[in-house]
């Protein structure tokens, strides 16, 4: 009887389950079909009212159009009249229109094989001449292992000497004046540009601040002309590049027909510390030489020969809270020795100055699909004190490309984890940060370079800049390409070296010295 039964079991039909839906589907590819769907709806909504109103034009007859012609006709003062309003207003639209800021070209300084700045070679230098007690050169060793940059990162040749005995007005404008001079001449033999043809001059740096200023060196030294509207900005950190760029796409705006030259560098010669105070140890740990010139337009006739148009610039600034503006200031040690001080908090200061950055930035950028969820999320946690996570939007939806201010490796952790990057679109952060260190305002233009050596950018693609500065600032750059960039015509700093990237960098990168 035991046979039969486990026999009429076996004859049974096997039930088989039902496979589950919700881990057999990808939540990301319901998310981009909901992308799709949103940012189309207005196509889709259109296509029934087009249908509609083609099927009732096809019930008219040659009388109704005649009949139509007629009404019209006898209303010619009135249909007049409209065209009339409607080219006016239409004339005042294209006038009061914002100018077009096209970025022609931009170029990178790159250190001579010479300045080669390896951790080494520092630290040699530094245990040699005697600045540093055994705790601070083990605390700067420490640092510089785990910062991200690797060995051929550059500084001036006054700093392998003696840096504290070389801490002079004329070096420092030696070094300044090279970066300077060979970045704009790089830039002008790409683009053909006349130095006189130049109508804006804009020129960062934040602690080298000489009389006359940078900007009247680079005057001097191009022979431009005498009308030309120029700015030396200082002290504004390593965001000043994206300030410089919004200065010059405002003065852009009520100046037609120019071009104008960015220059964006630091000073390495007058600002190396030679103290033992741990928070103004950091800065000679961390930056590195290089300076970018970027040349911009607002002539129609550069559309065809510029790479970028520039959609938006965003400044946020921080500095009414007493936190934010200390946490990175230039001062005097117990010793009376200057350097820049870097408070503690500036992780979690940057962190909030980024999050109001992209709050502000993200209804101009981001698609309808992503602030639909990040509103529906707000209104239910508000007003229905429903607990659930707030949604962080997914920038990956508004942009192909990320440039983010290389500061160290911990700057690039903390971005990559609030807008949830991946290691690809990370890469040419995490690349400048190890092949030139912080190059303070420029740093930015290296990760631009090195997406176009990679022949990542094509036509269409949207890009943003995020850059962090003393004060406390974030601010913002977002570019669109005009044409798809070809590596083989292009000359920057990476070109020479470009396959040999992307690197491994290990947590710890050892020194011995």
């Amino acid at each position: 009887m035991a046979s039969g039964k486990q026999q009429n079991l076996q004859n049974e039909p096997k039930q088989e389950n039902l496979p589950n839906f919700f881990l057999s589907i990808k939540l990301k590819y319901v998310k981009l079909g909901y992308h799709y769907l949103i940012s189309n709806a207005l196509y889709l909504l259109l296509v029934p009212l087009i249908c509609i109103l083609l099927t009732h034009l096809s019930t008219l007859t040659v009388d109704d159009f005649i009949q139509l012609w007629n009404e019209l006709r006898f209303n010619f003062l009135t249909l007049l009249a409209c065209l009339v309003s409607l080219v006016f207003i239409s004339t005042i639209y294209l006038m009061s229109r914002p100018r077009t800021v096209y970025l022609v070209n931009f170029a990178c300084y790159k250190p001579d094989p010479s300045e080669m700045c390896s951790a080494e070679r520092l630290f040699r230098m530094a245990a040699k001449n005697g600045y540093f007690t055994e705790e601070s050169l083990a605390f700067q060793k420490k640092v510089v292992e785990r910062s991200g940059i690797g060995k051929m990162s550059g500084g001036p040749k006054s700093l392998f000497d003696n840096p504290l005995d070389n801490k002079n007005m004329a070096l420092a404008m030696k070094e300044t004046k090279a970066v300077i001079v060979g970045a704009i001449d790089e830039l002008l033999a790409k683009t053909g540009v006349k130095p006189r043809d130049i109508g804006i001059l804009v020129v960062n740096s934040s602690l080298f601040n000489p009389t006359p200023s940078l900007s009247a060196m680079v005057v001097n030294h191009y022979k431009l002309r005498g009308n030309i509207l120029s700015y030396n900005l200082g002290g504004m950190g390593c965001s000043a590049g994206l300030i410089s760029i919004d200065l010059a796409r405002r003065l852009l705006q009520v100046t037609p027909d120019s071009y104008a030259l960015v220059v964006s560098t630091e000073n390495i010669t007058m600002n190396w510390y030679g103290g033992n105070d741990r928070s103004m140890l950091l800065t000679n740990c961390l930056f590195r030489l290089g300076g970018a010139a970027i040349l911009l337009s607002n002539r129609s006739s550069d559309r065809r020969r510029a790479k970028y148009e520039l959609l938006h610039t965003l400044r946020t600034h921080k500095g009414a809270d007493d936190k934010s503006y200390n946490c990175v200031s230039q001062q005097e040690d117990e010793s009376k020795r200057i350097g820049v001080k870097i408070s503690k908090d500036l992780m979690a200061i940057a962190g909030e100055a980024l999050k109001t950055n992209i709050t502000t930035l993200g209804p101009l950028v981001l698609p309808m699909s992503e602030q639909l969820l990040f509103s529906l999320t707000l209104v239910a946690r508000k007003i229905f004190k429903m607990k659930i996570k707030p949604y962080i939007p997914d920038f990956k939806l508004a942009f192909e490309h990320f440039c983010i201010h290389a500061g160290g490796r911990a700057v690039l952790d903390e971005v990559e984890k609030h807008l949830k990057l991946n290691e690809w679109l990370m890469e040419p952060s995490r690349m400048t940060l190890y092949r030139f260190g912080n190059t303070s305002s420029s740093c930015l233009w290296y990760e631009l370079a090195y997406f176009e050596a990679k022949g990542r950018i094509r036509k269409g693609d949207r890009t943003w800049q995020i850059a962090f500065g003393s004060g406390f600032k974030c601010n913002s750059a977002v570019w669109r390409a005009l044409r798809t960039i070809n590596p083989a015509h292009e000359k920057n700093p990476w070109m020479d070296e470009i396959d040999n990237f992307p690197v491994h960098v290990p947590k710890v990168i050892p020194i011995d010295f």
